[in-house]
């Protein structure tokens, strides 16, 4: 905890709108501080408007997380700002739906740095501060497309691969030093990355749930002891994957026959 505020001084990135925002209401109903981070500012304002009513202490951002080397800036600034932080969710992410034939190398590292370096620089710049202090945890919010391979989202599946085997890698590098990771896997969730302009239309059109259902189960893996959170609980779907990959495959292939370039 921050000295000087009430509760947990936590920052999330992609707080504007879906899941960052609404564990960012979730949280500052517990009364935590929260730091929002987001690229829309009239959004931000929205939201931070809401945090306020419980934790008035809560401040926003507008930045573009496309600039790894500045998002990892706007995190110490950040923590300067509040005197420490607790604990970082680097939940901010892009879509990129396309079939892997017409990919270009620019859109592929846009999702890249987004996705997974703007997390990484995050995480790298406030590491040594949690770790002289003993303390903190880094949530980083994957996806299940960051277990699986998704047709026309190989772009995005991999950026979301990386954050997980980054996150694996770094739990256990950091055993026993204080500071924790913690990994999230949502499966479908209502939330703007579905429909976003210049990608193809998703493969999925199932029913999918709604961010506010999962945000407390975010929030409470913070302070959980596992480090693998999949909202919801799709595990069962990787363990087939990973049990007999081939057969997964070829039924990715039936469900995707039609869609090739």
């Amino acid at each position: 905890m921050v000295p000087g505020t009430k509760g947990r001084t936590v920052l999330v990135t992609g707080a504007s709108s879906g899941i960052g925002a609404a564990v960012a209401r979730e949280l500052a109903a517990r009364e935590d501080t929260v730091a929002l981070v987001a690229r829309r500012a009239d959004r931000l304002d929205e939201v931070l408007a809401d945090c306020r009513l419980t934790s008035t202490a809560s401040e926003r951002w507008a930045a573009d997380l496309s600039d790894p080397t500045a998002a990892a800036d706007l995190a110490l600034e950040i923590w300067d700002h509040y005197g420490g932080l607790d604990v970082v969710i680097n939940n901010a992410a892009v879509p990129m739906r396309r079939h892997v034939t017409r990919l270009t190398m620019p859109e592929v590292e846009r999702t890249m740095r987004i996705n997974y370096l703007s997390p990484v620089a995050i995480s790298l710049a406030v590491l040594p501060r949690m770790l002289a202090r003993g303390s903190g945890t880094i949530v980083n919010v994957s996806s299940l497309g960051g277990r699986l391979g998704i047709s026309t989202e190989a772009a995005y599946s991999g950026s979301k691969f990386a954050l997980a085997g980054w996150s694996e890698s770094m739990a256990i590098d950091l055993d026993r030093t204080g500071v924790t990771v913690k990994l999230v896997l949502p499966g479908a969730i209502d939330t703007e990355i579905w429909d976003q302009p210049d990608n193809a239309a998703p493969l999925y059109d199932g029913p999918k749930e709604s961010p506010e259902s999962i945000a407390g189960a975010i929030v409470d893996a913070i302070d959980s002891d596992r480090f693998e959170h999949y909202l919801p609980d799709m595990k069962a779907v990787i363990e087939f994957k990973t049990a007999d990959i081939d057969a997964f495959m070829l039924g990715m292939r039936g469900l995707t026959e039609g869609a090739g370039a």
